[in-house]
């Protein structure tokens, strides 16, 4: 049995009282988390997305689900629960990692670049409506492509100049750049295609949609 951090992406129902956490983690990668007994009091409390949870883990030779006991939050992401805005991203995020990471994937690399930025979005105060453009940049460095603005420009198009002056601004500049949400989410949906192009694999994030509304 090892104590393992790891980042929650999904959760899925199993049976009355069990639940199957999909998560990401330096020691085992992308791999689900089996959890036995546990009440929708807790669930609700401790599961929501990009949750940074620990566990005592344990492999079993029966199954590719590892087993997981005294399951706490390693921090209280108490920005991220306690804003519709931030709740939103989270969501976006946890999903594009869902759907894009894949069963088995290990990158500790991958794993500490979520770490840090989950925290970063958790610290913001204000001026992060553009953060998920950020993280996809970010995220897209992870999977070990190179988002230059001329490997970019056959995605993005005629949002090729804005993109541009995104990628060429410090942190705190790029989250200041103004766009209509109209073109953030035209971005964010580009860069998506971007990400499927390069994984061959197809990226739908429902919660793309949550995030235009809330960010017009």
């Amino acid at each position: 049995m090892n104590n393992s951090e790891f980042i929650l992406l999904h959760t899925t129902r199993y049976g009355e009282n069990s639940i199957i956490l999909h998560t990401l983690s330096r020691e085992y990668g992308r791999r689900g988390l089996f959890i036995k007994n546990i009440s929708r009091r807790v669930s609700t409390s401790l599961f929501f997305p990009l949750s940074i949870l620990e566990a005592d883990v344990s492999e079993t030779d029966k199954s590719r689900l590892l087993t997981a006991r005294g399951i706490v939050s390693r921090y209280p992401l108490a920005g991220l629960r306690n804003s519709h805005g931030k709740s939103a991203i989270s969501m976006f995020v946890s999903e594009v990692l869902y759907r894009v990471v894949k069963e088995g994937m290990q990158d500790v690399a991958l794993y500490d670049m979520c770490v840090k930025n989950i925290l970063l979005l958790d610290a913001l105060e204000s001026d992060y409506s553009n953060f998920h453009l950020y993280f996809l940049l970010e995220f897209i460095i992870g999977l070990g492509f190179s988002p230059e603005p001329e490997d970019l420009a056959p995605f993005v198009g005629e949002r090729l100049p804005i993109v541009s002056e995104f990628i060429a601004k410090p942190f705190s500049e790029a989250m200041l750049v103004p766009m209509s949400g109209d073109i953030r989410n035209d971005i964010a949906g580009k860069l998506l295609k971007y990400i499927e192009f390069h994984t061959e694999s197809a990226v739908n994030v429902n919660s793309l949609r949550v995030l235009h509304e809330i960010f017009r």
